[in-house]
């Protein structure tokens, strides 16, 4: 019998996986790739940034209505598994979360990745998507830890010397960081002053590093946009769904104007010439 493929996203809060690679994970899930989502935590320290959902009964339990949040973003981009790694927000720095040693980024390193382990132990994904080893635009702790757990799991899934009650070892063949291209916030950014608006893509957009030298593989997803949009709307407290910056181009404009996602090829066990289009490129699979 062959080995499934399967598709695992490493994840730091509920919403992440519907802003980074959501149509791409739908697109490999309709193929029949077995999809598998990891969210490290419960993102108890998020803001409530959309004004509709700021009230008493949320704010009491937060924690709760992310859950069911993300439960509805995950079926509508097509995980068939999600995985709490069972950690707290870290919250930003200097802020009370940050200081709880419960939280992700304080949580004891080598166990975390024993966590993240035996997932891959257990579901044997040939594909791990994870965030980047430059996170010079966003340095939340806990993007910074999922990569840092994400690197270090690879090599230990693989060895077995290490977590030797975590399962066989399995070596990821493929692992790529997903990416924010400044190619599509360019792109965005024009659609918008074409049609007349006012654009969100403000100046401090273009003074973030660009990391579009880097980028290996371009996903198309095109027709796929509704995906992505449901899944953030499904993020009722994160996601306000009259923001200019989540919705303020028309859908039928929208789905148009950049139509792929962007990944940075950063671990290959084969050979993976690039630029690619496809995540499982050169994957072979045992027999």
């Amino acid at each position: 019998m062959s080995e499934r493929l399967c598709l695992l996203s490493v994840h730091a809060h509920p919403d992440d996986e519907a802003s980074k690679g959501a149509a791409t994970v739908h697109r490999y899930h309709e193929q029949g790739v077995h999809t598998v989502l990891v969210c490290c935590t419960g993102g108890e320290a998020g803001d409530i940034l959309n004004p509709a959902m700021d009230t008493e009964e949320v704010r009491s339990r937060l924690h709760e209505v992310r859950m069911e949040e993300l439960d509805r973003s995950a079926a509508i981009i097509g995980f068939d598994e999600v995985i709490m790694l069972g950690y707290k927000d870290s919250g930003m720095p200097d802020t009370p979360e940050n200081e709880d040693p419960d939280c992700f980024a304080r949580a004891d390193l080598d166990e975390a990745v024993g966590r993240l382990v035996k997932v891959i132990r257990e579901h044997r994904p040939q594909v791990m998507l994870t965030y980047a080893d430059d996170q010079e635009g966003y340095p939340h702790p806990d993007h910074l830890r999922v990569h840092e757990i994400s690197m270090l799991a690879i090599d230990a899934a693989a060895d077995a010397d290490r977590y030797p009650d975590a399962g066989e070892p399995w070596l990821i063949q493929k692992t790529y960081y997903s990416s924010w291209s400044r190619a599509r916030v360019q792109a965005m950014h024009e659609a918008f002053l074409e049609h007349g608006l006012e654009s969100p893509y403000d100046k401090r957009w273009f003074d973030r590093p660009s990391q579009d030298h880097r980028l290996t593989t371009h996903i198309d997803v095109t027709g796929l946009y509704a995906v992505r949009a449901g899944a953030l709307k499904a993020h009722a407290t994160q996601i306000d769904p009259e923001s200019p910056f989540w919705f303020g181009l028309p859908e039928e404009i929208a789905s148009g104007v950049y139509p792929q996602d962007d990944f940075i090829l950063a671990r290959s066990e084969v050979p993976a010439p690039t630029p690619e289009d496809d995540l499982f490129a050169g994957i072979q699979v045992s027999v």
